[in-house]
C-alpha cells in the first residue's frame, strides 16, 4: 500500500466527516469531541496501515538477506569442491576431481541465482523503505495535528462559552430596555401615569366641592340677617344698617 493511497483515503474520510459534522452542528462540543474522536481513528487506521507496509518491507528485507546469505553460502561451497577437486587432480584422480568441479559449478550457478534474487529485490526495498520513511513522518504529522485540533478544541469551546454568555446577557438587556416605550416598564409607567392624573383630577374635584361648600355658608349668612332685619320692621322698628351695628 502505497503512501498516497494510505493517507489519500484517510483525508477522503475526515473531509467527509468534517462537512457531515458541520452541515448538522449544534452542539459545539460535541461537534468538536466527535472530530477529535474522528480524527483519532483516522490516526488508528494509519498506524495499522503503516504498520503493515513495515510488515511487508520488513519481508522483503529478510528474503533478501537470505538470498545475499544463501549466495555466499553457495559461493563458500562451490570453493570448497574447487580445492578439493584441485588436490584429487593433483594426486591423479581425474574422475573424482572433475566430478567435484562439477559441482562447484553447480554450487556457482545456484550463488548466481541467490546474487540474482538479491539485487532484483533490492530496489523494491529502497522504494519501500522511502515510502516506510514518508508514512512514519506522515504519521508524525497526523499526531502533531490532534494534539493542536484538541487544543484549539479549549479555545473553541471556551471562545463558544463567552458568545453564549454575551448573547443571553444581551437578549436580558433588551427585555428591560426602560427607554423603550413597548417595553414592559415603558407600559408599566404609563400605567402609573394615567393613575397620577386620576389622583389629581380627583383632589380638584374634592377642591371645588369644599370652595362650593364654603359659598353656601355665606350665603346662608345673608339670609339669616336679612330674616332679622325684616323682623325687626315687623316690630316697629328701625333696621340698623350693618355699618352702624358693628
Amino acid at each position: 500500500m502505497t503512501k498516497q493511497s494510505i493517507f489519500g483515503r484517510i483525508s477522503t474520510l475526515l473531509r467527509a466527516n468534517i462537512n457531515s459534522l458541520l452541515d448538522s452542528a449544534e452542539d459545539p462540543q460535541k461537534m468538536l469531541d466527535q472530530l477529535v474522536r474522528d480524527y483519532s481513528n483516522s490516526i488508528a487506521d494509519a498506524e495499522s496501515a503503516i504498520a503493515e507496509t513495515i510488515g511487508n518491507l520488513r519481508l522483503l528485507e529478510r528474503d533478501h538477506e537470505e538470498d545475499v546469505q544463501a549466495a555466499k553460502e553457495w559461493g563458500n561451497k562451490a570453493l570448497a569442491a574447487s580445492r578439493k577437486a584441485d588436490e584429487l587432480r593433483a594426486a591423479g584422480h581425474t574422475a573424482d576431481a572433475d566430478k567435484f568441479d562439477s559441482l562447484a559449478k553447480i554450487a556457482l550457478q545456484r550463488q548466481i541465482g541467490s546474487e540474482r534474487e538479491a539485487r532484483s529485490a533490492e530496489p523494491q526495498i529502497a522504494a519501500q523503505t522511502e515510502i516506510v520513511d514518508k508514512l512514519k513522518s506522515g504519521l508524525n504529522g497526523m499526531k502533531e495535528k490532534l494534539e493542536q485540533l484538541r487544543s484549539k478544541r479549549s479555545e473553541l469551546l471556551a471562545r463558544a462559552k463567552v458568545a453564549e454568555a454575551q448573547t443571553k446577557v444581551q437578549d436580558a438587556v433588551s427585555t428591560i430596555n426602560v427607554l423603550d416605550p413597548t417595553s414592559e416598564l415603558g407600559r408599566f409607567e404609563d400605567k402609573i401615569r394615567r393613575q397620577e392624573a386620576i389622583a389629581q383630577g380627583k383632589a380638584e374635584i374634592a377642591a371645588s366641592s369644599i370652595d362650593a361648600q364654603f359659598e353656601s355658608l355665606e350665603d346662608l349668612g345673608e339670609l339669616t340677617e336679612v330674616e332679622a332685619r325684616l323682623a325687626e320692621l315687623k316690630a316697629g322698628g328701625r333696621p340698623q344698617a350693618a355699618i352702624e351695628s358693628e
